[in-house]
């Protein structure tokens, strides 16, 4: 083979993966930093909660999808929660109607706050404290949250009780993924537990929003 003809063959092998490697027109260039001192600013604004959901930022990665990472504290489920204050909205907004499985006898053993969301696909990875997670199975007489605000946290979801779900133990350093329409919540908190939420979604939300509280 002559060199010519090797040149040729090389260059017809190399070159879809060079074209492959170029930046997608339109997409993001460029990589996000989320300091740990920002996860640390927003999570001190929810120890004093009894729960709380948001966003950090979320980050367009490209073709109408974004990443987003949540931060989020959970209080004990052994104390009740505080009433909401007089003339509060209720949780969630948006209703549209029920969702899951609609039954006129609830089953023992059915597990209370159950979620399932729409599109929204969530990784915890649990930080600080411990507690008793329910997943699987299936909802049943939910109801259905259109809320989606630009920073989330997840859109649309429905939540309700659940039934067929398993109980497994979440400790510092455990990783739980949820899959849209997967049936997820907390059986038993004994003090706290704080996690990150890895949030890859299409559509949900606005790339480019920043929690309020580590805005520059």
């Amino acid at each position: 083979m002559n060199n010519t003809l090797k040149f040729l063959l090389v260059a017809s092998v190399l070159t879809p993966v060079a074209v492959y490697a170029q930046p997608r027109p339109g997409n993001p260039t460029t990589a996000t930093v989320i300091t740990k001192e920002e996860i640390a600013k927003i999570s001190a604004t929810e120890q004093s909660l009894k729960t709380k959901d948001e966003n950090s930022k979320v980050v367009d990665i490209g073709d109408g999808y974004s990443m987003e990472v949540g931060v989020i504290h959970r209080g004990s489920t052994r104390t009740p929660a505080p009433p909401p204050p007089a003339g509060a909205a209720a949780a969630g907004g948006g209703d549209r109607g029920p969702c899951g499985k609609t039954v006129a006898t609830v089953p023992a053993g059915a597990e209370k706050g159950a979620l399932t969301h729409d599109t929204q696909t969530e990784g915890y990875y649990i930080t600080s404290g411990a507690g008793v997670a329910f997943i699987d199975g299936y909802v049943i007489n939910g109801k259905h949250s259109t809320a989606n605000p630009d920073g989330g946290p997840n859109g649309p979801t429905c939540g309700g009780m659940s039934v067929g779900s398993h109980r497994v133990n979440l400790k510092v350093g455990d990783v739980l993924i949820v899959p849209p329409g997967v049936v997820h919540g907390w059986a038993d908190i004994a003090d706290h537990v704080d996690y990150l939420s890895f949030r890859p979604s299409h559509g949900v939300m606005k790339n480019g929003w920043v929690n309020p509280t580590i805005a520059k």
